[in-house]
């Protein structure tokens, strides 16, 4: 049995010598250490052995499948390694070509829609402040007379931290505060961008996550007709110079006189269709005159000083200029939607 796999070992080893090229190496390799190559195959001849020839032949063909599979590497490589240098003489590689431009990014509809007001308003005269996002519920709530216990807190449902008093802000009302207290007592003109969190179910038209802008002017010379100026003149800069507004009476603790805004539809042009629920009419933001509590917490004397504030969501208005009718795609990172805008 040792004679005739030494046999078979030795002709392997020529045919291997010969091969040239990586096609003949698999055939070879297929017929020698395959599974039904002919090494393979004198491991059939274990059950015509006695016990005491066994380890002898079987330790002997292990030692010649190692052998021919570590020759059989090394000719592969060097047949791979004359085939790469051969493509390289024959192929005309032109280095001075320039390389492959890599994928760039862009803007997140959400961010093109900030700068989109940042950019309307900042034509009017207004400045973008920042507030933190993590607040306390006294300039959350209370400065902007939502007392405790107050039922339009059952509206925000709030994320409190383990920090006593402290939350992530439910809207970016909270900066109105704090604007007032650094700017008092000059005018105001901002601009209160931000993420807010509540804690609420996700649906197509809810997430617990969403950005908002606020606006604010204070000054002592402010109407509620300088509010629907600034804002009519606002929802034609954005959905298009012949949009129409129209304000509708609504409740906010933080404004009094309080409204609703609503642009006619702009892509019936008022005739009725599902984006408006057969209206003819888009709500896009909620808007008031400041609250004097809200006035006097801020350090301004609202006998003297006057405001207007409003509030809208970025997301309902990317939805409704682009006809997006689900709100998570805006945080579902999918290339395939973020790559529309």
């Amino acid at each position: 049995m040792l004679e005739e796999l030494e046999q078979q070992y030795a002709a392997a080893a020529a045919a291997l010598a010969a091969a040239e090229g990586r096609e003949t190496l698999a055939a070879w390799h297929s017929a020698t250490l395959g599974k039904k190559g002919g090494i393979y195959l004198l491991t059939r001849n274990m059950g015509a052995l006695g016990p005491d020839e066994r380890p002898a032949y079987g330790r002997r063909l292990n030692e010649v499948k190692a052998e021919l599979e570590a020759a059989y590497d090394m000719k592969l490589a060097a047949a791979e390694a004359d085939e790469l240098e051969a493509q390289i003489a024959t192929g005309a590689l032109d280095v001075t070509l320039p390389g492959r431009q890599p994928a760039t990014g862009r803007l997140h509809v959400i961010t093109q829609t900030l700068r989109d007001i940042y950019r309307v308003f900042g034509d009017m005269g207004f400045q973008v402040y920042r507030s933190r996002d993590v607040e306390t519920d006294e300039v959350n709530f209370e400065l902007l007379n939502f007392p405790p216990h107050h039922p339009a807190r059952e509206m925000q449902d709030s994320f409190y931290t383990t920090a006593e008093g402290v939350i992530l802000r439910t809207h970016t009302s909270g900066g109105q505060i704090r604007a007032m207290r650094e700017q008092y007592p000059e005018p105001i003109r901002v601009v209160l961008p931000g993420m807010c969190y509540r804690n609420e179910q996700v649906t197509a038209r809810s997430e617990m996550q969403f950005t908002q802008v606020e606006l604010l002017a204070v000054g002592d010379d402010i109407s509620f007709a300088d509010l629907k100026g600034t804002l009519t003149e606002f929802a034609r800069r954005m959905f298009g110079a012949d949009r129409q507004t129209r304000f509708r009476a609504s409740y906010f603790p933080f404004t009094e006189p309080s409204a609703e805004m609503d642009i006619s539809c702009f892509l019936c042009g008022g005739a009725g269709c599902n984006i408006c629920k057969y209206t003819g009419w888009l709500e896009i933001l909620g808007c008031g005159m400041v609250h004097p509590t809200v006035l006097r917490n801020g350090g301004y004397d609202p006998e003297k000083y006057f405001g207007f504030a409003a509030g809208m969501g970025p997301e309902r208005i990317a939805m409704l200029k682009y006809g997006i009718d689900d709100i998570r795609q805006f945080w579902a990172n999918d290339l395939r939607f973020l790559g529309q805008f």
